[in-house]
């Protein structure tokens, strides 16, 4: 993809963010990876959002949309106002519970799109700190989240500077091997995380989609 039209999508993302109802409440979008490293082009584009978590239920919700869309959870774990206007984008998990993280894909992305969205109720440097922990107790590296990140959008309010800046490649950031290192990591584990994160990504096409709850 090239750079100039994935920062244009994320505008766009933002854009829709704004102006439509979302499965869930949204507080932050970052953009994350080789996009915020000032490559051109990248071979995909890592968006993070960090949502809410619905803290009111509508049991009558859930009960007509499993009854007429076969998928339970609508209200309780998204918005049942959201579910009726955009009830094509629905998507449930496994269990066949209505999940967050696919519904906001659906309704964001295009599923050709070289695009991966990270889903989570925690902040991006939160969320960051605690994957490296799962993936250093678990030797999982694959777990990773790529540290260099880049917020866009907060709590309503868009990073106008910060898009500028991040178009006109002004952001310093380290290799991704250096970025871990300064999370704690030493050298040669980090070396090899970082090798084991690109080899993840490179293998990925079309949308991908993760959710976290931390």
């Amino acid at each position: 993809m090239d750079r100039s039209a994935a920062l244009d999508r994320v505008e766009t993302l933002i854009d829709t963010v704004e102006s439509e109802p979302m499965a869930v409440p949204i507080r932050e979008i970052w953009v994350y990876g080789d996009v915020a490293l000032g490559l051109d082009p990248i071979d995909r584009l890592d968006v993070y959002v960090t949502k809410d978590i619905l803290m009111r239920s509508d049991g009558n919700a859930a009960t007509e949309f499993e009854e007429s869309h076969g998928v339970k959870g609508i209200g309780r774990t998204v918005r049942t106002e959201w579910a009726e206007q955009f009830p094509e984008y629905i998507r449930a998990n496994d269990g066949g519970y209505a999940a967050p993280e696919k519904c906001l894909a659906a309704h964001l992305l295009a599923a050709d799109e070289p695009i991966h969205l990270e889903v989570c109720n925690a902040s991006f440097d939160d969320n960051v700190t605690q994957r490296l922990k799962g993936a250093l107790a678990q030797d999982a590296y694959e777990q990773i989240l790529d540290p260099r990140g880049v917020c866009l959008w907060l709590d309503g309010r868009r990073g106008e500077d910060t898009m500028e800046k991040l178009r006109g490649g002004e952001l310093p950031f380290p290799t991704l091997s250096g970025a871990l290192e300064m999370l704690g990591m030493d050298a040669e584990e980090a070396s090899e995380a970082a090798d084991v994160v690109r080899s993840r990504r490179a293998e990925a096409t079309g949308v991908s989609v993760r959710g976290d709850v931390v």
